[in-house]
């Protein structure tokens, strides 16, 4: 069964109750105060960083290629191995967060993707790439969700989606700006002087997150908990046990679908499909960079905004199902518009990402639909199923096009997608309601 929380009392106060806060008592570290902004400002630079290294793959992969002697075959392997890995690890981040706290896991996370980008700056055969890209996946896996997690135990209920939306927010702002911004550095270092410059940063990180990255102050839930972990299972019967109840919860199943779909087109869409489908059309091969860039500034708007209008309407289950709807129109137009101009296509692309802020209320609504205990394996099923559904479009339509697609095989095959995105709003139909009556 869902559970609900009581109204937080407001900003300030230092007794507050959130399905991702805890209780906090005395003056120091205060939910919304100076040192919650200090340490979730930290988390979000480190998924800035860590999107700005991911990223960068695409740019420096053709260098890394040459001088170590690899293959294109070899360079897309060690992509996927990272993918895996990613999707593998997502799932466990969570729920070591909620067993051990941000405290010493963040720190640690920021530490494996600086070892990783430091093995990528002294790649010379496969061994070591795929060597930094598993350390790399394994560290990015508490990013996102990590960052995610510090606003549930930082701050008051009323802006646990919003503040979830601004780390999307900023990591897709980190994505439209990454890519060009590595390329005109690689115009003045190497691409070896560039990763090492990624990893003296993070060293930089791993000592802010040891001095400034805190639990927040333990109250009676907390010291209650503690006082439960003697009688704990091990390590990994809890982590599949924690698992087991969030898929077990049905407003996190539906919720992980809905956002699913919705990131997953997006991020096929943005990333591979729409330059696809434009080229077809007889755009220029240029305009894909601009695609790309522009559906990540449609989704940096949508992250935070679809959080407001719920919380300005007291509802989650509406604005999500508008939003993917939405979002299925964009995308259908741009596939299947006979004629189009590069200025209607920007704009569509635009709406895609856009409409694709709606999925961060899956995380607002997983969430708020189970115990404070399990809101950090909750967001890990959401995230994870929005990569996992994200790589399947990427995949399966490439299977069903020809050697040289004409825009009528891209409309066949990219169908999938309109579908799909229908079917998640269908499925946020039957969500639970957790975003609490009007005032």
């Amino acid at each position: 069964m869902a559970t609900t929380s009581p109204a937080a009392p407001s900003e300030g106060t230092t007794y507050k109750k959130h399905p991702g806060a805890r209780y906090l008592h005395g003056p120091h570290r205060t939910i919304g105060g100076v040192e919650a902004w200090v340490v979730w400002s930290l988390c979000a630079v480190f998924v800035i960083w860590l999107f700005a290294i991911q990223t960068g793959y695409a740019v420096v992969s053709p260098e890394i290629q040459k001088t170590a002697a690899l293959t294109v075959t070899q360079i897309s392997l060690a992509g996927s191995i990272y993918t895996w890995a990613f999707a593998l690890c997502q799932f466990f981040s969570g729920a070591l967060l909620d067993r051990f706290g941000s405290r010493p896991l963040m720190a640690i996370a920021v530490a494996l993707v600086t070892a990783g980008a430091f093995l990528y700056a002294q790649t010379s055969s496969m061994g070591t790439l795929v060597a930094a890209q598993i350390v790399l996946a394994v560290g990015s896996s508490f990013g996102f969700v990590g960052a995610g997690y510090i606003g549930g135990q930082w701050f008051p209920a009323a802006r646990y989606g919003l503040m979830f939306g601004l780390v999307q927010c900023l990591a897709s702002l980190g994505s439209a700006f990454g890519q060009p911004a590595i390329s005109w550095q690689l115009g003045h270092v190497t691409w070896q002087q560039l990763l090492n410059g990624f990893g003296a940063a993070g060293v930089l990180l791993i000592v802010l997150f040891a001095l400034l990255v805190r639990n927040p102050s333990p109250g009676p839930e907390q010291l209650a908990q503690a006082t439960a972990r003697t009688s704990r299972p091990p390590l990994l019967a809890s982590i599949f046990r924690d698992l087991s109840t969030c898929f077990r919860n049905r407003n996190v199943v539906l919720s992980a679908a809905l956002a699913g779909v919705s990131f997953g087109s997006m991020l096929a869409m943005g990333v591979l499909w729409g330059p696809r489908v434009m080229e077809a059309r007889g755009a220029a091969t240029s305009l894909a960079a601009v695609l790309t860039a522009v559906s990540w500034l449609g989704l940096a708007v949508g992250a935070p905004l679809f959080n407001l209008l719920s919380d300005h309407w007291n509802n989650r289950r509406a604005p999500a199902v508008i939003g993917v709807l939405l979002q299925a129109a964009a995308v259908a137009l741009l596939i299947y518009l006979p004629m189009e101009t590069n200025s209607v296509s920007v704009v569509t692309m635009f709406c895609v990402g856009l409409f694709a802020g709606a999925h961060m209320l899956g995380f607002t609504v997983a969430g708020e639909s189970v115990p404070g205990t399990l809101v950090g394996s909750s967001a890990a099923i959401v995230n994870g199923v929005c990569f996992i559904i994200g790589g399947i479009l990427q995949a399966v339509p490439g299977k069903l096009l020809p050697a040289t697609p004409d825009l009528t095989d891209y409309g066949h095959a990219l169908l999938i997608m309109p579908i799909l995105l229908v079917l998640g709003a269908l499925a946020g139909f039957f969500i639970r309601e957790t975003g609490g009556e009007p005032a």
